[in-house]
């Protein structure tokens, strides 16, 4: 396990970081001596995550910026090229909507491409070379078992998670040998506002799974376990792993049960 002292003075890019997962990572890693830059749109919350990061001896940044639009990833980008080192690049901005995919907004579909994979790409294109010319660096993509298990209501959000599962393998077998480590966390639920956000966009609906959410603290101990000791991938909670095998072995049952599980949804009830 690496300690204290190797993460001190390292440099992490952290989107998404105005609360939930994001904010805790940046807290646990300023805590080892990482000085942390983060990215999200909310200003105040920046502002105020800023301050508890210093107030206990940590060094934190900021950016403030919507990853969705590109005019603001690229200003992101050159200020980042300009100014700063980074060492550590955590891709955890994203959203999610739950409901029939015929149902869902054009733009909300748009949207989330954007800031799911569109982001990824960008930041991880424009900082990766640096990272290889220095022989260190580690990529950690913030995914979910969805990707693997994709179901009833989540099609758009499933396929942004599964093509950041294939581009991180795909990238963690390029960088082998390099000294750049890339990673995928594959979460379960997790309580953040991300169940909320989903409810509240144009004909979203609650999320399955809210109550099988795991903290955020533990979602971090594991990202920050996962730059401790490098792997190409990581579920959390560790149970998980076994979904692949279970889509494998009776996705047809669930295939069968087709649209049942959505019927509820407002709207849909006599369907």
């Amino acid at each position: 396990m690496r300690s204290k002292i190797a993460f001190k003075g390292k440099t992490a890019l952290i989107t998404g970081a105005s609360s939930g997962i994001g904010r805790r990572v940046a807290l646990d890693l300023a805590v080892l001596g990482v000085q942390v830059i983060l990215v999200a749109r909310r200003q105040d919350r920046l502002v105020l995550i800023q301050k508890e990061i210093e107030n206990r001896g940590g060094k934190a940044d900021f950016f403030v910026g919507d990853l969705e639009d590109e005019k603001a990833r690229r200003a992101l980008i050159a200020r980042l090229l300009e100014t700063q080192k980074i060492d550590i690049l955590i891709n955890n901005a994203g959203f999610g909507w739950y409901g029939f995919y015929a149902d869902m907004p054009w733009e909300t579909a748009q949207s989330l491409v954007e800031v799911n994979i569109t982001a990824m790409l960008s930041l991880t294109r424009a900082l990766l070379p640096g990272m290889r010319d220095r022989g260190y660096g580690h990529i950690i993509n913030i995914g979910s078992i969805a990707g693997g298990f994709p179901n009833q209501g989540i099609a758009v959000y499933a396929a942004s998670k599964a093509f950041m599962d294939a581009f991180t393998t795909a990238l963690y077998r390029e960088m082998r040998g390099s000294g750049v480590q890339v990673s995928v966390a594959r979460l379960g639920p997790v309580k953040t506002e991300f169940f909320e956000t989903a409810k509240k966009i144009e004909n979203g609906n609650k999320v399955p799974g809210e109550m099988f959410s795991i903290s955020v603290e533990r979602s971090s101990r594991a990202i920050v376990g996962l730059l401790q000791n490098p792997h190409r991938f990581l579920y959390v909670p560790a149970v998980f792993s076994g979904l692949r095998v279970v889509e494998f072995l009776f996705g047809w049952i669930i295939d069968k049960l087709g649209p049942l599980l959505l019927r509820k949804l407002p709207g849909h009830e006599s369907d």
